[in-house]
This record gives C-alpha cells, structure tokens and sequence, in this order.
C-alpha cells in the first residue's frame, strides 16, 4: 500500500480559460481544439499543445514497502514514462516538443502523487509492439499510452487499473459512403497499428480479408494512408480516431458506431505488485477528490463525449 501525504492540489483555473478559448462554438471544443495539438478547426492546420490546466504539486512523504520499481525512481530523482507522441488529445508531443493529452497528464498525475514532480518525467515514446519488452526490461518505470488491459499481455506485464474505457471505431475519409457499419467492411483495406487489440479484433472477427488489413507502427501512419487513398479505413479506440478526425474535419469523420471494449491500463513491471498496488490506489484516490474528471474535461472531454472513471481491478 502507498503512504504518502499529499501536497494540495492547486486550483484549475486554466482549465476554465481553455475551456473559454474552446467553447466559443460547438466546433471548436472538438478533439484537438485544445488539450491536445491545437488544430484549426477550419483549415486542419496548427500544432501547439495545450493542458487541463490542473495544476500537479508532488506529494511528500511518500513510502512504497518492497517495490524495486519505486526505489529505482527515489535513487534517480526522476521517473521514466513510456507514452505515445502521435495521438492528439491522448499522448502527443507538438512542433516546440511539448507533450499533452489525456494519458500524458496521467501519467504526470501519477508521477506527483509518487512524489516525482511531472517536468522531472523522462518521456519515451516506445511503439505499440515494444511495450512488453521496454517494461520487462525495465526502459520504462510505467507505461501510459492507450495500452489495452488483456490476457495475453497479463502474461508479460502487470497493469494498473483501467483508468479509461473505449470503443473500437472507424476513421473514414469524409466522402466515404460505402462503409456504413463494421460489417460492410469486407473488401476494403483496413488499417491498424501492429499488435494493437483492435487490428486483432478485425482478424478475429474476419471483418475484411486478411490480404487487405496493413499494419504500421504508428497510427499516423495509418492516416496518412487513408488520406493519400491506399486504404479504405483506420480502426482503433474512438478517442483516439476523434483527435485525428478533429485535425482534419474537412477529409476525414469518425464512423460513430463503437464496438468493442478496451480498458486502458497503465503498464508496471508484472513481478512489481507493490508498485501496481500504489498506482492502485493513486487511480481510486483521483476518482474521489475529481482530479481525473478535471483532467478528463480539459483533455478528451473538449471533444464533447462524457466520460466516468472506471473503477479498479485489482486482479
């Protein structure tokens, strides 16, 4: 179990500001607006990182009994965070090298309740098909980046959590009128990251043949070929697909129709259970006192869907 005693946490003033600066019409509040890479909502262009605007002060005092993880991160003065750099308003880094989004204010949250104030944080931004590997082998102190809670992955990881819940989605270019649901997707190019549970959902449920599914490292990749045509359709977490249709409204539009379940964990070390146990209880305390709502709000609520924080498995 943590103990620890929390420094205050400071006021959410900025929120309300970016909140103000978004909220000017219904458009511009969408995935990417603020919270994430500012993108115009007219023209798709722009890329400056904005936050909730809560402010995080590390807590004092705090005491993890048999975590090798947690001495680790006291010996260094720092904490080493694996995320994701290209998705808008969930883990993305800006043309200046600023990183925002919801799961990268998570993973901050997390790093100041473990005393580790956030700008302390070495980021790094590890692939969807290395995680298990970077966190077994200890490149990352934890892992925060739409990472599924599965199985399989139990296997080689320990998660805490979830923190989030999504729906697998479609990204489609704004004149597609074919692809109406995900059973209309047979004969078209698919598009996924590798390893990702969402490409493995597509094999699973044969939703196109396996001649027409690619798979890039990276979700941007994926969308840069839906946009230059060579695939019919990107599929992942809903959330993520919003911030990419949200920084280019003209060409490309959420399907709108979820399926699936993914519940987003923050990867540990699966032999660390004192440390997951800790991050455990930092997920339950930020559910009480309304600082995932805050960051929820400035962050993947701007693009108007609601959310409530999932409560924890503590597996």
């Amino acid at each position: 179990m943590i103990s620890c005693k929390f420094a205050s946490l400071v006021g959410v003033a900025a929120l309300a500001f970016v909140a103000a600066l978004g909220g000017c019409s219904k458009n511009s509040s969408a995935p990417g607006g603020s919270g994430g890479a500012a993108a115009d909502p007219l023209t798709g262009t722009g890329d400056k990182c904005a936050s909730s605007g809560v402010k995080l002060t590390p807590a004092t005092d705090v005491k993890i009994e048999g975590s090798k993880t947690f001495d680790k991160i006291k010996a260094a003065g720092k904490v080493v965070v694996g995320v994701k750099f290209d998705q808008p308003n969930l883990g993305y880094k800006d043309a200046d090298g600023k990183r925002c989004g919801f799961d990268v204010e998570i993973a901050q949250l997390v790093a100041s309740r473990l005393g580790i104030d956030p700008a302390k944080i070495e980021y790094k931004e590890i692939p969807s098909t290395n995680r298990e590997t970077a966190i077994k082998g200890g490149e990352v102190d934890y892992y925060v980046g739409t990472y599924s809670i599965s199985d399989k992955r139990k296997n080689d990881v320990g998660f805490a959590g979830p923190y989030f819940i999504a729906g697998q989605d479609l990204l489609l270019r704004k004149d597609e009128a074919a692809i109406t649901s995900k059973e209309t997707l047979k004969g078209k190019k698919v598009c996924s990251a590798t390893g990702s549970t969402p490409l493995q959902r597509v094999r699973d449920q044969k939703l196109t043949e396996d001649e027409n599914i690619s798979e890039f490292k990276t979700y941007s990749e994926c969308v840069s070929q839906l946009l230059d045509k060579k695939v019919d359709a990107v599929t992942t977490d809903d959330a993520i697909l919003k911030g990419f249709a949200a920084q280019s409204p003209a060409k490309l539009k959420v399907l709108g129709q979820p399926f699936g379940q993914e519940k987003y964990g923050i990867g540990v070390n699966k032999e660390d259970t004192a440390f997951r146990n800790a991050i455990n209880d930092i997920l339950e305390a930020v559910a009480k006192d309304g600082t995932w709502k805050k960051i929820y709000d400035g962050t993947l609520g701007l693009s108007g869907s609601t959310a409530t924080q999932p409560p924890v498995d503590r597996y």
